[in-house]
């Protein structure tokens, strides 16, 4: 089978390699209930953090020759590999596990946004954010680090947006369980 070009190629420590921002948060909700924000992502949904941002910068990708933000995704609910996502592309994807996306919008250099989301106790999560950019070149890694600033408040904001929605999902699932057990429990 055809491996990937991505972050794990060849066996290499990718992270250690490149440019990253890892972000990790623990939520109050299962991995099922944690990964659905992030199975949600992109489209009409947008990336719950500064759309008008992603907005723009899909402007400029429009200006440079790319493909902008305006593809959207195939389904607002499911993913599987090669799939679109504005201007990204899903490069893995394990339910309830792993999303990792690969940017393509014209960037000096490669870029991917992966979510991974493991469970941390009953009832809780750890979901990870890591952005990672392969630079082409020295003047490509002065551009990831003059644009780090607002890379952290982007992605930064994402995550916390991403572990509100999460457990919002899962207190939602919550109350519609326990009030089916209430409802039952008045019919017997």
């Amino acid at each position: 089978s055809g491996r990937s070009d991505g972050p794990n190629r060849c066996g290499r420590n990718f992270r250690r390699r490149r440019p990253s921002l890892p972000r990790t948060v623990e939520v109050d909700a299962s991995p099922t209930d944690a990964f659905r924000p992030i199975r949600q992502i992109g489209g009409v949904r947008g990336w719950y953090h500064l759309d008008a941002l992603w907005t723009i910068r899909g402007w400029i990708d429009l200006v440079l020759g790319g493909v902008g933000m305006r593809r959207g995704r195939r389904d607002p609910e499911s993913l599987q590999v090669g799939d679109t996502l504005d201007c990204w592309r899903v490069e893995a994807f394990e339910p309830d596990r792993r999303l990792r996306l690969v940017a393509e919008m014209k960037l000096p250099g490669r870029a991917w946004l992966e979510f991974e989301v493991q469970e941390s106790g009953p009832g809780r999560s750890l979901v990870r954010q890591t952005a990672i950019f392969d630079p082409l070149g020295l003047a490509c890694r002065a551009y990831w680090y003059g644009s780090y600033p607002l890379h952290v408040r982007i992605f930064v904001g994402m995550l916390r947006a991403l572990a509100r929605q999460a457990e919002m999902s899962a207190s939602r699932r919550q109350a519609v369980l326990h009030q089916s057990e209430s409802t039952s429990a008045c019919i017997d």
